[in-house]
């Protein structure tokens, strides 16, 4: 494989003097049109030591305009780093729509160093590559464009690379006792890169090797690489806007003209059904939930001192042992999501735990893939986290709203299955809860929030428009729990009528997960 990156190419001096002018205006005008078009560009760059990944992102800084690109170059993990999923510090640091971002030493140098030194086997390498895969997979289905560059030298010119960087006053720190173990594994090192390369260079990830013997050949190559990829790829995303932007004119223009219907004050809409909505015309889980179950104020009150108290206790010692939890919930407007919570909180100490309330993205967050803020806010060890909705809103309110395409939100459950899967190999106890209630109850909960005046701000017109798509979401829930209630990761559905029972099923359920966390 990399035969054709040990040829000793070079390029003259007044021939890259002629080059540069060119690629540096050309670089700096696609940069711009990223920033309009908006797309994110990931850059990888990985290879032997001594082949000038560092020297060449030095260079692209310096050719293009460093306010809208940022590199990270990670080394061991901080304690603060340790406390979460290994990908954490990569979905943390990725680039906003219109920039760039160049990662070094990323989520690539464990596998291959681990297999290196013989710490994995093939077949566990290959386990952490499909990990790879899937992730750049979610970056590129999500518009950005990933390029990732393999800096090569074979085994000699490696190390009179290293000798002369050595000899350099000014060069020989880049030098380390790590570099040279590295080259006395060269042969393994050069394995281990063929499998991975081999494994991970697709369609919308694809690697491009280049020879790091001369610097001046190196350049230009990844220059040109960089250029023409972003190129294609603007030209390619402009493409599918306009099909897409066609396609909806179309839809609209075949539909036909409807009624007006006025704007929902909150009061019930005139006309609105008194107590029941449309559900959905086929069977589905929520219909199978026995809606009548309730718990009498007495045993509630013991229930609840009962698993409250366990909570404390199993809380404190996952604090002891490092363990965090992060508690979802999803449900209807009203089922009950905010009193659940606060029974839960109520049995916590306050400095170990928070409640993170997700409403519709902020612009800064929507300059980037939709579950980047909800990496960003996973918690330290020891800690408990509650969302109050959650990354399931991109396959319930963006699918029902049509706030996205059908192809993002069907990939989308592969995508969290994904990201589900890695809290918890990264030790994460991961509860998800939907509160469900049925159409007339929560109109009797509409009705009531209207007549007490510190829930009156609870209720909006968004909430009374939202019960005329309950078939909708119904079938969507549906599809969720179908989707992604997996065995890492199920579903727990909480019949929420009665809501002293919903909360008890709650506390209940939170508690028999960390009790079998702890009991590993």
């Amino acid at each position: 494989m990399f035969e054709t990156a040990e040829l000793g190419r070079k390029v003259p001096r007044e021939d890259y003097k002629q080059e540069v002018p060119r690629l540096r205006e050309q670089l700096l005008e696609v940069q711009q049109e990223l920033r309009r078009v908006k797309v994110p560009v990931v850059l990888v760059f990985a290879g032997v030591d001594g082949a000038g990944k560092g020297e060449t992102i030095n260079l692209l800084s310096g050719w293009m305009d460093p306010r809208w690109m940022v590199t990270h170059a990670y080394t061991e993990p901080s304690q603060e780093e340790q406390e979460r999923p290994p990908y954490w510090r990569y979905w943390r640091d990725l680039p906003a729509k219109g920039r760039i971002g160049i990662f070094l030493s990323a989520w690539y140098s464990q596998p291959v160093l681990d297999r290196v030194n013989e710490r994995i086997t093939a077949a566990e390498l290959d386990e952490r590559l499909d990990r790879v895969i899937a992730f750049e997979k979610a970056l590129a289905d999500d518009g950005a464009l990933v390029v990732k560059f393999w800096m090569h030298l074979g085994r000699d010119a490696q190390k009179k690379r290293l000798k002369c960087l050595e000899k350099d006053p000014r060069q020989a720190w880049r030098v380390t006792e790590t570099d040279w173990h590295h080259w006395r594994l060269y042969d393994n090192f050069v394995m281990a890169a063929e499998r991975s390369i081999m494994r991970t260079s697709t369609g919308h990830a694809p690697w491009h090797i280049v020879e790091g013997y001369d610097p001046n050949y190196r350049s230009l190559t990844v220059a040109n690489i960089l250029l023409e990829s972003i190129s294609r790829h603007l030209r390619r995303v402009e493409a599918e806007r306009d099909t897409r932007h066609k396609a909806l004119a179309a839809a609209a223009a075949a539909e036909p003209p409807g009624e007006e219907r006025p704007e929902p004050g909150p009061e019930a809409p005139a006309g609105a059904p008194a107590t029941s909505v449309p559900t959905a015309n086929v069977p589905t889980i929520l219909a199978t939930l026995d809606m009548g179950q309730a718990l009498g104020k007495k045993e509630y009150k013991s229930e609840l001192d009962r698993y409250q108290g366990q909570l404390n206790q199993l809380q404190q010692q996952a604090w002891e042992r490092g363990i965090s939890t992060l508690v979802v919930f999803e449900g209807w407007d009203a089922a009950g999501k905010g009193g659940a919570i606060r029974r839960c909180t109520a049995a916590l100490d306050a400095r170990r735990y928070e409640v993170i309330p997700f409403a519709a993205p902020s612009d800064e967050e929507k300059a980037h893939h939709y579950l980047w803020r909800f990496w960003r806010h996973l918690g330290r060890a020891g800690r408990v986290t509650f969302f109050d909705r959650s990354w399931y809103g991109r396959v319930l309110v963006e699918r029902v709203e049509r706030f996205t395409h059908e192809e993002d939100w069907m990939r989308a459950y592969a995508e969290i299955n994904d990201f589900e899967a890695q809290l918890v190999e990264g030790g994460i106890v991961l509860v998800k809860f939907w509160l469900h209630i049925t159409p007339e109850e929560q109109y009797a909960r509409f009705k009531a929030r209207q007549e007490v005046s510190y829930k009156r701000w609870k209720l909006t017109a968004e909430d009374w428009r939202n019960r005329e798509k309950w078939a909708d979401y119904e079938m969507a829930v549906n599809d969720m729990v179908e989707r992604t209630s997996t065995a890492p990761a199920p579903w727990t559905l909480v019949e929420g009528n009665d809501k002293r029972f919903a909360r008890i099923r709650v506390l209940k359920t939170l508690c028999a997960n960390l009790e079998k966390t702890l009991a590993k």
